[in-house]
């Protein structure tokens, strides 16, 4: 996924034009958010992974078994093709974040499964290209040639188990060392959040109205996005759904990515419609419905592509390398890095269209700004995100030589003082190199994955009703394991991204030396974007991956009172 970092949350459940794309690549936790923005609710659409997931920040059976083990073909599944699987034989398998993730989501493998373990109903373990007992042809030995054993199969799992337990060492290790832990210097006074000090009785009136209108499609969301991971890891539901696709291995695996990313397409759509209107009720949202939906198709196209290149890997790897979660976790890494670098110039002008920002003042000035913070910049952008939204924002994404700074073209209606508060937050986060630190991140979390999921195929597989990692039919739990990793990681990388946008903020004060101001762009933001202002638990830990506006304009007066600035 592409690290982004932003001003305020977007809208929580509304998908992000491209946010899924990130979550499909691993966003790393550091924050892909403006720098200013409050979420906005929590929609069904999302950055979740891959297309399937409904909520989860933005936001999808039958009985569990072994599925059907006959020993005729099912429909796709001619037994006698050189170098493929015949029935239950065939092996196969995949932020934003990430995500995950919104670290989001990462490539994942799967233990391939040994033949001892077929079972009475699957077929006796062929000869290697010989015949099972059953009758039906093997057309080579299992995993690509390698012929497996118990005692190798228990010394693979140790050996990834090992590997596991020192890479989430490393991860909490690199975590550890680049969020900073606090924003402002010791000694700094407690300052409490107070909505009603900033705030009018209407505003935080049209504030908690506004959460409570999108909490319900929010939570059901949530609740779709949990049910459908666990319909496709622990029912025979997703080998079903691909089992009757047809063609050679490879194209059965894109065909079942395809076709499971439009059934939850389907099951989220209804959800897409509800959250939109509610945006246009409370005059958030200025698109029509058939940019709407175009925003939607492209964002699943996209999911469909980035999917369809991990599980084929992982599928591949399978099929010819033992050890495949090793250079699985290699490139699952060098996946999320390369989407992260690439996401400005290849992802974001799919859906937006960037122009310089016209020779003027506020360009010179913003200039200026940077240079003065030692962030080289030679260019500020514009998004013309009032064709979707009148939300304010701007935001920062890529690093090295497709870094860019993009201020949304609503934004600049505000004052300038305003506007360059808001591009200091993200002059913080270019010079603390925080789209870097989150990409790395979130790379290591994809090789987690990777590791993670070949430890834990072996205990899924019969629930799903495969027997192998390197059989397209394994799609579904791939995909239903990476929903599961997004929703469960999402909290931690919630933490850490509090963090780096307080760290954004403490820097822009430190830049402009105006807190004054810094209140007033908080309180510009807050009501134009009708944020949380004062979340709960549960939406703080799964939602929230900035500071709410109390927050925020309390660190401000916090930071005054250590600068002996007088206090707004």
């Amino acid at each position: 996924m592409s690290e982004r970092h932003e001003t305020n949350d977007p809208p929580q459940d509304q998908e992000e034009p491209g946010g899924t794309t990130a979550a499909v690549v691993g966003a790393a936790p550091a924050g892909h958010e403006p720098a200013g923005h409050e979420p906005v609710g929590r929609e069904p659409v999302g950055h979740e992974p891959v297309g399937f997931g409904l909520a989860g920040g933005h936001g999808e059976g039958v009985t569990p078994g072994s599925g059907d083990h006959a020993a005729g073909p099912r429909p796709g599944e001619d037994r006698d093709r050189p170098g493929d699987w015949p029935g239950e034989r065939r092996p196969g398998d995949r932020r934003r974040g990430v995500g995950a993730a919104r670290g989001r989501g990462a490539a994942r493998k799967g233990d391939a499964g040994s033949e001892r373990d077929a079972g009475p109903g699957r077929g006796a373990a062929p000869t290697h290209g010989g015949a099972r007992q059953d009758g039906t042809r093997q057309d080579g030995p299992p995993q690509g040639g390698v012929p497996r054993d118990g005692a190798g199969d228990a010394r693979l799992r140790r050996q990834a188990a090992v590997a596991l337990g020192l890479l989430g060492a490393v991860i909490l290790a690199v975590a550890a060392f680049t969020t900073p832990w606090r924003a402002l210097a010791e000694g700094a006074p407690d300052v409490a959040p107070d909505p009603s000090r900033d705030f009018s009785a209407a505003q935080i009136a049209r504030s908690q109205a506004f959460d409570a209108a999108t909490s319900l499609p929010g939570y059901l969301s949530l609740g779709l996005t949990v049910l459908f991971a666990a319909l496709l890891v622990a029912t025979p539901f997703g080998a079903r759904a691909v089992g009757w696709l047809r063609g050679p291995w490879w194209a059965r695996t894109v065909l079942g990515v395809l076709v499971l990313t439009a059934i939850a397409e389907v099951i989220r759509w209804p959800l897409g419609v509800w959250f939109e209107t509610l945006l246009r009720d409370y005059g958030l949202s200025t698109q029509n419905w058939a940019s709407w939906a175009g925003d939607r198709l492209k964002s699943a196209g996209i999911n469909v592509v980035l999917m369809s290149v991990m599980v084929l890997a992982i599928v591949a790897l399978a099929r010819k390398v033992r050890r495949w979660w090793i250079p699985a976790a290699a490139g699952a890494f060098a996946l999320t890095v390369g989407a992260s670098f690439v996401y400005p110039v290849v992802f974001e002008p799919v859906f937006n269209d960037f122009t310089s920002m016209r020779a003027g003042a506020l360009r010179a000035n913003l200039l200026a700004m940077a240079q003065r913070d030692g962030v080289p910049v030679d260019d500020v952008l514009v998004a013309d995100a009032s064709r979707r939204t009148t939300a304010l924002n701007a935001y920062v994404s890529g690093f090295g030589a497709t870094r860019r700074i993009v201020v949304y073209d609503t934004l600049l209606k505000a004052p300038q003082r305003e506007i360059e508060l808001v591009v200091a937050h993200e002059l913080g986060h270019a010079k603390y190199r925080d789209v870097l630190n989150g990409t790395l991140i979130g790379g290591l979390g994809a090789a987690f994955g990777a590791i993670l999921l070949f430890l834990l195929f072996g205990a899924l597989r019969r629930r799903a009703g495969i027997t192998s990692i390197g059989d397209p039919r394994a799609v579904g739990l791939i995909i239903g394991l990476l929903g599961l990793a997004g929703l469960v990681s999402g909290p931690g990388e919630n933490v850490i991204s509090r963090h780096v946008e307080a760290r954004a903020d403490a820097h822009a004060l430190d830049l402009t030396r105006d807190p004054a101001m810094f209140v007033a762009m908080q309180k510009r933001l807050a009501t134009t974007n009708i944020s949380d202002l004062s979340p709960d638990a549960v939406e703080y830990v799964l939602y929230v991956s900035h500071p709410s506006s109390p927050e925020r304009i309390a660190m401000a007066r916090a930071w005054a009172k250590l600068n002996g600035v007088p206090e707004p």
